[in-house]
């Protein structure tokens, strides 16, 4: 024991030549450096941080999950078709390599930009530079009681819930003798005709009229009803009217009823009232709007309807050019005055460009405005089924379809999960079996 002792005092470092290490001299320069809080690790704060990792900055991202969330593909999780694994990533492995990086696990109540502090549920944290990318929840059009008959879908938690009820109904239909009740318990009503929305309807007539026919004796699977109710005249609006009508095709040739110009006036117990039809379902699901996070409420700056921040064309607030916020937070619109979806491509664009202005702001230099560059976008409609619009070309069907699978597995976080992915999807196309038709969560009386 004793040696250990002369051994540690030893070997302290002489305080005249301790600022010639490289270490210390490391840390010096960190300790000088700008902080910058990112709020939420989604894919426009994990854009961010990743864009600063060589800046003369230190990184704090804080985040209410310890993981990203690859929500593109949350429906396959909420169908049966992925585990929640297979579309998250731990958010400290992600930055792992990132020096000047730390995660908190910790959530943002509040903003308060006079003294640049983020205002935590269980603290404070002082900041030079802030990116908010906190993201959206679902809205209910101010009818928030609807949420407990018609769950939405944005975290790993509503895609459990929404499988469990999914999976539950076909259950509780093989037990059911009275004939319209199993009627009702095989009806599943989907609330929006955007991506989500169709997407699930997909999905849920692909597990109704293939995964499911053989495994169940009194009952039929494909006798199940699945309806994609829309407000306005076409699903997936933000694509060429001519993609819609393909999209709209195909759902009909899997079994979907689509009902258009259709808005929900009520939602209650297994009962939609949409347009002038009443609709009894035993499992109703919510993919009609969202509303963003409440913590823009904070900023003291101007909303939007919806409540999102209108920001400066540098993605900045007014009067606070050290205040950046993207994602589906942000308001912002394109040269031709047409507000920015709320796509993960458009998140990673102005995650990035939120962190090459701050790097320019830090060498004195004025921020630049954000200008999106669109690709392309994707949806897929169900089996082997999806629609594609590059601009100058415009695609449907299983070439879409295999677009689509690709363009996601590359944008997943991690060789495990695109491997496992891939793997699965493979697996599913060839078998016609879902892997992860568990039913999990308590079961209600």
């Amino acid at each position: 024991m004793s040696g250990i002792g002369v051994d540690f005092f030893t070997t302290a470092p002489n305080p005249e030549t301790i600022d010639s290490e490289p270490g210390f001299q490391y840390m010096r320069r960190l300790s000088a450096a700008a902080r910058v809080i990112i709020v939420g690790a989604g894919f426009g704060g994990l854009r961010a941080a990743r864009t600063l990792k060589d800046g003369d900055v230190r990184i704090t991202v804080i985040d209410r999950r310890n993981y990203h969330l690859f929500q593109p593909l949350l429906y396959q999780v909420a169908t049966a078709g992925l585990s929640p694994s297979d579309i998250a990533y731990p958010i400290r492995a992600v930055v792992r390599r990132q020096e000047n990086t730390r995660v908190l696990l910790a959530e943002a109540v509040a903003i308060d930009v006079r003294t640049r502090k983020v205002i935590l549920r269980d603290g404070e944290l002082e900041y030079d530079y802030l990116i908010l990318a906190t993201g959206a929840r679902h809205s209910y059009f101010g009818h928030p009681e609807w949420e407990a008959y018609a769950p939405g879908l944005k975290s790993i938690e509503d895609a459990l819930e929404i499988r469990r009820r999914i999976l539950l109904a076909f259950e509780m239909a093989e037990r059911e003798t009275d004939e319209q009740r199993r009627h009702a318990l095989l009806t599943f009503v989907i609330v929006g005709g955007g991506p989500t929305g169709v997407e699930l309807a997909g999905a849920i007539a692909e597990i109704a009229y293939t995964v499911m026919v053989q495994d169940f004796r009194a009952i039929r699977p494909q006798d199940a009803r699945i309806i994609l109710i829309e407000a306005g005249q076409r699903i997936l609006p933000f694509m060429p009217e001519s993609l819609s009508v393909k999209a709209e095709a195909a759902l009909k040739r899997a079994g979907v009823e689509v009902l258009k110009n259709s808005p929900v006036t009520s939602v209650s117990q297994e009962t939609v009232m949409a347009g002038t039809q009443t609709i009894h379902a035993g499992t109703v699901l919510w993919a009609a709007g969202v509303a963003p996070s409440p913590l823009a409420r904070s900023l003291g700056t101007s909303l939007d309807q919806i409540g999102r921040v209108q920001v400066q064309p540098d993605l900045s607030i007014p009067g606070h050019p050290e205040v950046l916020v993207i994602g589906d937070l942000a308001a912002l619109a394109d040269e031709k005055g047409d507000l920015l979806p709320g796509l993960a491509a458009v998140a990673v664009q102005e995650g990035r460009h939120a962190a090459r202005n701050i790097l320019r702001m830090r060498q004195g230099f004025p921020s630049q405005p954000f200008h999106y560059l669109d690709m392309g976008t994707l949806a897929t409609v169900g089996r082997a089924a999806a629609v594609a619009n590059f601009h100058w070309l415009k695609l449907s069907g299983f070439v879409a379809w295999v677009i689509w699978i690709f363009v996601h597995i590359l944008l997943l976080i991690g060789f495990r999960n695109r491997f496992v992915v891939l793997f699965e999807w493979a697996w599913a196309y060839v078998t016609l079996q879902r892997s992860s038709r568990l039913i999990t969560g308590e079961r209600e009386n």
